[in-house]
């Protein structure tokens, strides 16, 4: 595990965003990255696309989850 420096502004905005998602900062920062990286390995992909991939990938049916 290393350290990452990010600009204070960003580490702000992921602090606030890791609130809103009952996620840790350091798991915010986490899925920020993969998803980001995953973008970039697939640029013609939408971000549900690539959240319903990784859901199937963990083989987690979304429908299930949806809420009545």
């Amino acid at each position: 595990m290393g350290i990452v420096k990010i600009d204070d502004d960003l580490h702000e905005e992921v602090r606030r965003a890791s609130s809103v998602m009952c996620r840790s900062i350091n798991a915010q920062a986490e899925f920020w990255m993969k998803i980001g990286m995953l973008a970039e390995a697939n640029p013609t992909l939408s971000f549900n696309d690539i959240v319903r991939r990784q859901f199937a990938a963990a083989h987690v049916r979304p429908a299930d989850l949806a809420v009545a």
